[in-house]
């Protein structure tokens, strides 16, 4: 869609510097006729900045080794042989084989009843992220920017896990990890917005879709990590270091969006981007090209006066149009959060040690990931998104009606195996679907609430796991049929514009306002 010429000879904001004979374009308009939509720039550049996404696996589940329950054993018979637990055992009657400095578990006595700590940790940490997603989310759109978020949270994710290696009672333990869920929780979502902002919107979806092959390469690494260093206070080191060296080795060569360039108002920064990466993938960018906003300039006071658009969460809950989307996508988002991480706790036991295990389930996730990239841009977001989620509640509903003994246990642990694998893809989609829904002046505003809506569900999918058996089943089943139904209600963005202003999009949307007021009035 090309931005609209002035009617009186020629463009006149001199925010855009243009000249009466300049060609004003959108940004994805710009990268489909003149700098190419998925070229050499954008690989590169994708490729460098979804490397953050290893980092917060890293963060993310690093508990699963430091905050394991390692093996124990009677010293010298003290104990009867029979004893299958700690728990009433005489203390000096027996150890830990490896030693108290294996896991927090063993170090902070994390056993009997002081076992809910670990799981309080966990929710901490989850917590912290949905402070960080939210603090985060705004940030990025306004004063710091994608880049600069992203240093900041890596900055912050260095520093934290490094000082929880040091902690030395649990209580600070909690406080660290809680810190650092605070930045941990900005790290994807800048990321994500930084990589697929500058890729044109044929291929967009594909390149959002294969940003989680980084978060799942990143757990598959992790399995390895933890194996060399067995102590938890080394395993928290291990695992911060390689945020240090991003930010030395890997940020450097990472562009800020010019997306979130041009909507500050800096237009020279953003089309510096546009000319690099027109030259990377070895097209012309012509000197009359210059780049417009999604507004009628009229419109645009902002623009005359040259100031920064900018937006807010505020924003996003005044417009209706949005106010709906971020509704839907919030409530979307926790009900995957709580499906993916609860069918993530009742994983099938592949009957090999911990580090194999984990290697295994990260690979496992991988062909979602790879079927959804396929699909997306042939069936569309919203038909993927019902679909993924539905066939992911169907086998989950399924599992929640099978006995628990004999062949009966055998299909349910194949139902867990097949939501897992719909969710994984659903969770993957998810993320390209909220960022296409939403202007890039309140993108990451938006995102960082999705985002926090999952990280409530991560936390409280634990306590769903322990209803028994079948019933957390049935919730994940309950769940994911609901998340699939709401996906109905929002509007498909296969090939629409990524929007950069809030009235553009109104405008550009203006043939889809009829579905969204009957899903309004539905919701309300």
């Amino acid at each position: 869609m090309s931005a609209p010429k002035s009617t009186e000879g020629g463009v006149r904001s001199p925010l855009l510097g243009a000249s009466a004979e300049a060609e004003r374009l959108c940004m994805d308009d710009m990268l489909k006729k003149y700098c190419g939509e998925f070229g050499w720039w954008q690989l590169r550049h994708f490729v460098l900045t979804s490397m953050a996404w290893a980092l917060e696996a890293f963060h993310t589940m690093v508990v699963i080794f430091a905050d394991r329950e390692p093996a124990w054993r009677c010293i010298d018979g003290a104990c009867s042989p029979e004893a299958t637990t700690v728990c009433g055992l005489e203390p000096g009657s027996w150890e830990w084989i490896d030693g108290a400095g294996s896991s927090t578990v063993a170090d902070f006595g994390l056993v009997c009843s002081e076992k809910y700590k670990v799981g309080l940790v966990q929710a901490l940490f989850f917590g912290g992220c949905m402070i960080g997603a939210g603090v985060f989310g705004h940030l990025s759109d306004s004063k710091l920017g994608r880049k600069g978020s992203l240093v900041v949270v890596c900055i912050m994710n260095a520093i934290f896990g490094c000082l929880t290696a040091l902690s030395p009672t649990y209580l600070i333990y909690a406080v660290f990890r809680l810190l650092t869920g605070c930045s941990t929780g900005g790290v994807g979502l800048c990321a994500f917005v930084l990589a697929t902002e500058p890729v044109g919107p044929t291929k967009r979806g594909v390149a959002g879709m294969s940003t989680f092959y980084f978060f799942s390469g990143g757990i598959a690494a992790l399995s390895g990590i933890a194996y060399v260093f067995q102590s938890w206070r080394s395993l928290y080191i291990a695992t911060s270091i390689p945020s240090i060296l991003f930010l030395v080795f890997v940020l450097p060569f990472v562009s800020e969006s010019p997306r979130w360039s041009l909507i500050r108002g800096d237009v020279a920064s953003a089309m510096k981007t546009m000319r690099a990466i027109a030259k990377s993938n070895g097209r012309k960018l012509p000197d009359s090209a210059v780049l417009a906003l999604d507004e009628d300039a009229s419109k645009m006071e902002a623009a005359e006066s040259k100031e920064a658009i900018t937006g807010s969460l505020v924003d996003v809950l005044r417009c209706p149009l949005t106010r709906i989307r971020l509704f839907l996508a919030v409530a979307i988002n926790f009900f995957c959060s709580v499906v993916y991480y609860g069918l993530s706790l009742n994983v099938v036991n592949l009957g090999t040690n911990l580090h194999l295990n984990v290697f295994l389930n990260a690979v496992a996730e991988m062909p979602a990931f790879l079927l959804t990239a396929v699909l997306l841009d042939k069936f569309g977001r919203k038909p993927l998104s019902i679909g993924t989620q539905w066939f992911s509640g169907a086998f989950c509903l399924v599992g929640g009606m099978m006995k628990g003994y004999g062949a009966w246990k055998t299909i349910r642990m194949v139902c867990g195996i097949l939501g897992i694998f719909g969710m994984a893809g659903t969770y993957n989609l998810l993320f390209i679907y909220t960022v296409e829904l939403f202007p890039t002046v309140v993108r990451n505003a938006a995102l960082g609430c999705a985002t926090q809506a999952a990280q409530l569900g991560a936390i409280l999918s634990p306590f769903v796991v322990v209803m028994g058996e079948r019933i957390p089943f049935l919730v994940f089943g309950v769940c994911g049929i609901a998340g699939g139904t709401l996906a109905f209600l929002l509007p498909e963005t296969l090939n629409r514009p990524l929007y950069d202003t809030m009235a553009g999009m109104e405008e550009g949307e203006g043939e889809g306002e009829g579905q969204e007021q009957a899903a309004a009035a539905l919701l309300s």
